[in-house]
């Protein structure tokens, strides 16, 4: 490592490039060395391999849409790794700040950060011994600890899934190491998450047990383990497209959606997605819309993907701005594991602001004595099991149960996009899974009323998803 201090510089002015000059300027060639074996799996080999200073590692991370200046969490992250958390202030991080982000967004694997903890428990002595041990099967060439490792993991000797020979090599050499190992097999067994469902659970998944209410939401959540949260550390967050539906050719102009159109997409740009937003969709540019993004390779770089619908609607349906009904099911059959790989074991999120009825929730006192006023109607539950594909990482967001209308304020937008927007923009950054974010806006809307305190509105979500999704929180804050 570089003996030399942080260079100083007051209040880490500068572009963004002189910051990495100077991060690089603190890098000694062991560090470099330690940067280049964090970023195999992430960066192609050949180009690492090429790499003989910091600023060749920073150059191929920018190529590779691993560091911007918006975001530059993956070199933090790669400082607070190696030791150099001096150096995160360049990047107006501290230690802290890292540590309480890693959760969610570090890209580094698990067994890369594995190996990269085993080697600098490794010392000259020590390494003498493995060197010894191992024998004719390493190059007759001088290796560093971390060398060695990557050796083996060349010769596939090890890998994350198969770590027999290297506990056997610690075991004999430096046994206080397998207690490294041991928590590496924890935390990888709670990121897979939960296994296959069996016959027993599949009531989850189908029939009338899929629908869950706000009371349930965290009977679901507590029985999930701490650890099974859905992996939010790709090259980039997904794609967020918005549908937002004003003019029709019969039906009622939607005043006020605009307004709803844009605060999603400051919100789901906020959280990292790549939000592209579609008016007036005909049925056939929907059906366009669709093939586009289920056939787009760049979800396979992507950790979520997201679909918000702003139109009218009726019964499990909504409608195109020709006017032709289609139905939700039919939307989300695009997006399937078969249909779109690339989202495979990814969450799917649809937000719909639609109606899906004519009927109109009358207003209630809030009272404890009522019947349980969460449990509806099996043929409520039909439609909206009707909606959402038998298949697990799917959620479905409903602006009202089946059967009724929502309502929109034609200055200020709908209840339900306001509020969701607005719960994402306060929960998010302190952490909250995307269930509880619902649960919240469900108490939201159902509070509200009109003027005269006669119309009333209940949110529905419908979700197969397996794990908690917990979005990263963005370094900025958000103004709504």
């Amino acid at each position: 490592m570089s003996s030399q201090g942080p260079h100083s510089d007051k209040n880490c002015k500068g572009t963004f490039r002189e910051k990495l000059l100077i991060i690089g300027s603190n890098l000694g060639v062991e560090d470099v060395e330690h940067l280049k074996f964090l970023c195999i799996g992430l960066v192609p080999h050949k180009k690492l391999e090429k790499s003989s200073s910091a600023s060749d590692v920073f150059e191929h991370l920018l190529a590779e849409d691993l560091l911007s200046e918006s975001d530059p969490f993956f070199l933090a992250e790669l400082l607070y790794i190696i030791g150099q958390k001096k150096l995160l202030q360049y990047l107006n991080y501290t230690k802290e700040k890292v540590e309480q982000l890693l959760p969610a967004q570090r890209r580094v694997s698990l067994f890369r950060n594995l190996l990269y903890e085993v080697s600098e428990g490794i010392d000259k002595e020590k390494l003498k011994d493995m060197i010894f041990l191992l024998g004719e099967l390493l190059p007759k060439t001088e290796m560093t600890s971390l060398g060695l490792l990557a050796f083996l993991e060349k010769q596939d000797k090890i890998d994350e899934d198969n770590l027999t020979y290297l506990e056997d090599l610690c075991k004999m050499v430096v046994p206080n190491l397998l207690r490294n190992i041991e928590k590496y097999k924890r935390e990888k067994a709670t990121q897979i998450g939960i296994p296959p469902v069996d016959k027993e659970a599949e009531s989850l998944y189908q029939g009338e047990e899929e629908l869950f209410s706000q009371t349930e939401v965290k009977t679901f959540l507590e029985a999930l383990p701490g650890a099974a949260v859905y992996r939010m550390n790709r090259k980039h967050r997904g794609h967020c497209v918005i549908v937002n539906n004003h003019s029709f050719t019969s039906l009622r102009n939607r005043q006020g959606t605009y307004k709803d159109a844009e605060v999603l997409r400051r919100v789901f740009n906020w959280l990292g997605f790549r939000v592209c937003t579609y008016n007036n969709v005909t049925r056939g540019h929907m059906e366009k819309v669709l093939q586009e993004q289920k056939c787009n390779p760049d979800h396979v770089n992507g950790d979520c993907f997201v679909f918000c619908i702003l139109t009218h609607g009726k019964f499990g349906a909504v409608y195109s701005s020709d006017e032709a009904l289609i139905p939700i099911r039919e939307i989300m059959s695009h997006f399937t594991a078969l249909q779109c790989p690339g989202l495979a074991e990814k969450p799917k999120l649809f937000f719909i602001q639609a109606c899906q009825g004519d009927e109109i929730q009358p207003s209630v006192s809030i009272e404890a004595d009522a019947l349980n006023p969460e449990q509806q109607p099996a043929s409520l539950q039909g439609i909206l099991q009707d909606s959402i594909p038998v298949e697990a990482d799917f959620l479905l967001g409903l602006a009202t149960v089946p059967g009724y209308v929502s309502f929109r304020d034609v200055q200020e937008g709908s209840w339900y996009i306001q509020s969701l927007c607005n719960r994402l923009k306060t929960l998010v950054p302190r952490r909250e899974d995307i269930l509880s974010i619902l649960t919240a806006v469900n108490n939201d809307v159902s509070r509200r009323a009109d003027k005269q305190g006669t119309k009333k509105q209940m949110p529905q979500p419908a979700f197969t998803l397996r794990k908690k999704l917990i979005f990263p929180v963005p370094l900025d804050a958000l103004s709504l």
